[in-house]
């Protein structure tokens, strides 16, 4: 059991409680940009924002930590964490490969239900976007997330380990952050829906040749976005 997992464990019942809330809002703050990546922790500011004492809000902070969506760094103290390029783009490659896999063996594994719950949850996606009028495509965590579902549904157990883990929330921060305000949201879901035809088909070749494409494109599309802020 890792530090932050025992430390949240240990923790009053009440406490544990209000800094696994406190800690989920702070996620869905910095996946949405809310709080910028780079941004220092301030404990006072965070303290008051969420109405939390100081202690669950150190709880948080630590299970934010254990996220790898915060980063302590000597001399300076605790930040949002903040991708380098080459990093970012690493991670897309390593997603492109993976997430291909899973998507072949969801193809072989995911029972009739679990699909028909896949088409489901993109209707609610699709009802998301339209109150956006297309601009963003926010999905909440696990159950929620159709690239989860869709790891989860390959029954690989590594798969769900490595990218539900560690890496999951960062791809979220930047899966949302580079989507926003273009036509790429759209793109997305419509890439989405060709997905789940390929596994509703059995077809695993064809399955994880789009999920390929589909991070492909993300990842396209997060390289000119960082050009043309170099360029601005």
């Amino acid at each position: 059991m890792n530090s932050t997992v025992s430390a949240l464990t240990h923790a009053q019942p009440e406490s544990r409680t209000l800094a696994d809330r406190v800690c989920q809002d702070i996620v869905t703050a910095i996946v949405k940009g809310d709080i910028p990546p780079g941004y220092k922790i301030s404990e006072p500011e965070l303290a008051k924002t969420y109405g939390i004492s100081r202690g669950p809000l150190r709880e948080a902070i630590r299970r934010l930590e254990g996220l790898r969506l915060v980063q302590r760094i000597p001399h300076v103290g605790a930040r949002v964490v903040s991708l380098s390029f080459t990093e970012l783009i690493e991670i897309y490659h390593v997603r492109e490969a993976m997430e291909g896999m899973a998507c072949r063996l969801a193809a072989q594994n995911m029972t009739e239900e679990e699909i028909v719950s896949l088409r489901n949850l993109l209707e609610e996606h699709e009802r998301s976007l339209q109150e956006t009028d297309g601009r963003s495509y926010f999905q909440k965590e696990g159950d929620l997330d159709f690239h989860y579902r869709i790891v989860q549904g390959s029954k690989n157990t590594k798969l769900l380990e490595l990218l539900g883990g560690e890496l999951y929330h960062l791809v979220r921060m930047y899966r949302y952050q580079f989507s926003v305000s273009s036509s790429r949201p759209i793109r997305a879901l419509k890439e989405h829906h060709n997905i789940v035809d390929a596994i509703e088909h059995r077809d695993g070749e064809l399955a994880e040749m789009l999920m390929r494409r589909h991070i492909s494109a993300a990842r396209k599309n997060i390289e000119k976005k960082l050009k043309q802020k170099q360029e601005s």
